[in-house]
């Protein structure tokens, strides 16, 4: 069971007792179980993020590698 649902259904609880603690501890697990989620999407965000800059850089060296120091100019006299 997630940390939402276990808010959820204390702030239920609390809400059909009338106890406002639990009603209060309730919404506190579903803040904190937010946040986590919060977070661990900025994470995958920043992974992925990472992975496409980490692709570009690999495709510029592929583009790179079959030239010479001088890129595509070529030697006019051998033909090369």
């Amino acid at each position: 069971m997630t940390d939402k649902a276990k808010g959820k259904m204390k702030e239920a609880a609390g809400a059909m007792t009338g106890n406002e603690d639990k009603k209060a501890e309730g919404r506190a697990h579903q803040r904190a179980a937010a946040a986590a989620e919060e977070a661990g999407q900025k994470e995958r965000t920043r992974q992925e993020q990472a992975k496409a800059k980490e692709a570009e850089r690999e495709r510029d060296r592929q583009e790179r590698k079959g030239k010479g120091p001088l890129g595509s100019v070529t030697d006019t006299l051998t033909g090369r």
